[in-house]
């Protein structure tokens, strides 16, 4: 007997109800209007931990796909995590992944062909990275105030205060831990530096470019006066003088930043 087959069930997984397909696309990190922790509170508790817990072990796959799977599993995964952290936090927490292989700051969660493993092991990484993410945030946050020139200033003097911000931001990029692309995060610490104060993002990502001016490398320290020399370049560059020089006059300050 002939049976006719029927008609062949086929689905597009990017119209699938999959979180990464109902949350907007990352912003790339741009503006710290974004970021600040100021513009973004972020209640943590108990009850909001174990919240994110379930939310991540649901979508943990029961079978990993592995090496011999190239991943596809795991990475699937990894994106539709992205996807809930963003929908329930908002934007300001799509860094929670950076992890310092690649430049970042975060170390609990490192790519998901080695993050994602057990759903419990997996929501761990997830919730110790967003708290890593949040908490250096919030130590950016103060840095800017810091490092902040102050109002009504004379050029020359903004000039000093630029040129001593990048050289302590870039400088915390190079001691966070972060390996090949340090130097990723030292550009996006000066970039939202500059935006935080005002400055267009554009504007910010072509100065902070023509600053560095390809000066920094994977894996290698740049020294002391290439630094100094990229925050020196900088800060001619925005304000048209060269920094103050006499620092003794400025020796109180100097150590309030070291410190920090």
């Amino acid at each position: 007997m002939h049976r006719e087959s029927g008609p062949t069930l086929t689905y597009n997984r990017d119209t699938l109800p999959f979180p990464e397909n109902l949350v907007p696309p990352p912003t790339r990190m741009r503006n710290w209007a974004d970021f600040d922790p100021a513009r973004h509170p972020f209640v943590w508790n108990a009850d909001e931990e174990a919240q994110l817990r379930a939310l991540v072990r649901e979508w943990v796959p029961p079978v990993l796909s592995g090496r011999a799977g190239l991943w596809e599993a795991e990475r699937w995964c990894a994106r539709q995590i992205d996807a809930i952290i963003r929908d329930r936090y908002g934007n300001w927490a799509e860094g929670w992944d950076w992890c310092y292989r690649y430049g970042g700051p975060i170390g609990s969660w490192v790519t998901p062909t080695s993050s994602v493993t057990t759903p419990d092991e997996t929501a761990t990484r997830v919730v110790g990275a967003l708290l890593e993410w949040r908490r250096w945030l919030e130590a950016m946050a103060r840095r800017f105030v810091e490092l902040a020139p102050p109002p009504n200033i004379s050029a020359e003097e903004r000039s000093w205060h630029l040129e001593r911000a990048s050289v302590r931001l870039v400088t915390m990029a190079l001691d966070s831990g972060a390996e090949g692309g340090w130097y990723g995060q030292a550009a996006r610490s000066l970039g939202w530096f500059l935006t935080s104060m005002g400055m267009d993002w554009a504007e910010a990502e072509q100065a902070v470019e023509r600053a560095i001016g390809g000066r920094f490398k994977s894996w290698t320290d740049p020294g002391r006066a290439v630094i100094e020399s990229v925050g020196e370049d900088l800060a001619v560059d925005l304000t048209g003088h060269a920094p103050y020089r006499d620092h003794r006059e400025r020796e109180e300050l100097e150590n309030f930043h070291d410190r920090g």
